[in-house]
């Protein structure tokens, strides 16, 4: 059975929060199919190089604040790529991309709640954000009653309100970070071989069990054709290599080999056939699907590389680094397209516009955005 972990704000009694259960128990429908496995090894290895660009990316803004480091970046972008949502502190800044000036700032407030800190923001719609925040409980003439949990809810981008209800993400402790999918519209917890997810649009969940994963996996990402799982950074594991699951039959099916480190980010391409990491050895690595064969090394970060995202298209890939740049890589042949130079810490994640015209990056206190020119 789905024991639901988000749960919906219902009252508040004795200074603390009580809740029930507000969504439906239904599973996921996860696409079969069978897939020959092929012996892994690498095939290219790219250094950088001076090959003329097709396009340039050039500065195109910044604000104070941060994109969703610790989830992905890319459901910053409103689906049309007109806007960009910045959170900075206890407020969300739209950022106007055509005319590269803040458009708004929203100033989201919950009822019963102080001290709101916002740790992301993405778009379900054009005017429709969903947000991930903490704050700490009032208990109307006694003060602050203590910390609540990880908050989610949706706000209107247009009357700057409340959009329904509050709903808390695992409220009885125990769970890894929640991570949220922007291609999948679903917001994931784990905890003791389980995979919770919620979707904020109509409150539906599922869960994925995996019997055989016995410790935490810190990092974890779903393909957008619902078909794999992808696990890295496991406790007590010794090898950095992350672990395919195939979900169909919720079993450890291969592993993404080479790494020489840490993996920091993975992420599938939207039509789910490759997959690109961020590792802490400096380098990019690119993985066909399903035979898990290593394509590309993108060499030239100087230092761990934190997060790498294809374009909606396919065409390119965007990484991330601690030595503070942002690189644009041809994905089809691992070239380097472009160095991006203009950030003053190291960037922490990183994503394309919906459109593919603009790339926006974060580190801890900036959001930079660069937009897309045509060379030829």
């Amino acid at each position: 059975m789905f024991s639901p972990v988000f749960t919906t704000k219902a009252r508040r009694h004795g200074g603390e929060f009580a809740y029930s259960s507000s969504f439906l128990r239904v599973c996921l429908s996860f696409c079969l199919c069978v897939l020959g496995v092929q012996s892994l090894r690498g095939q290219v290895e790219s250094v950088e190089t001076s090959a003329p660009a097709q396009y340039i990316w050039v500065s195109h803004g910044r604000a104070e604040g941060h994109l969703a480091s610790e989830y992905s970046p890319a459901g910053a972008f409103s689906p049309d790529s007109s806007l960009l949502a910045v959170v900075n502190e206890d407020k969300v800044v739209l950022m106007g991309l055509r005319e590269a000036s803040v458009q708004r700032v929203l100033r989201p407030r919950l009822p019963d709640i102080i001290d709101l800190g916002i740790q992301s923001a993405s778009f379900l719609a054009m005017n429709q954000l969903f947000l991930l925040a903490t704050g700490l409980v009032h208990a109307k003439g006694k003060g602050p009653a203590g910390s609540t949990p990880l908050l989610a809810f949706q706000w209107n981008a247009v009357e700057d309100t409340l959009s329904g209800k509050v709903n808390a993400v695992g409220p009885g402790g125990g769970f890894g970070r929640a991570r949220y999918f922007p291609d999948l519209g679903y917001l994931g917890l784990y905890k003791n071989g389980d995979f919770d997810l919620w979707n904020p649009r109509d409150g539906r969940g599922a869960r994925v069990t995996i019997a055989a994963l016995t410790q935490q996996p810190h990092l974890y990402t779903f393909s957008p054709d619902g078909h794999w799982l992808l696990l890295a950074r496991i406790e007590m594991s010794s090898s950095p290599d992350p672990i395919v699951v195939r979900l169909s039959a919720h079993k450890f099916e291969d592993v993404l080999r080479g790494h020489q480190g840490t993996v920091l980010g993975i992420a599938f391409s939207r039509d789910s056939k490759k997959v690109v990491t961020a590792c802490e050895d400096g380098k990019v690595r690119i993985f066909s699907v399903p035979d898990w064969k290593l394509l590309q090394t993108l060499t030239g970060h100087q230092g761990p590389v934190h997060w790498a995202e294809f374009s909606a298209d396919g065409n390119w890939v965007a990484s991330a680094g601690e030595d503070r740049t942002v690189r644009i890589w041809s994905a089809e042949n691992g070239q380097l397209a472009q160095t991006l130079e203009d950030m003053q810490a190291p960037v922490l994640s990183v994503a394309f516009s919906p459109n593919g015209e603009y790339v926006a990056a974060t580190s801890e206190q900036v959001a930079q955005v660069w937009r897309r020119t045509r060379t030829n």
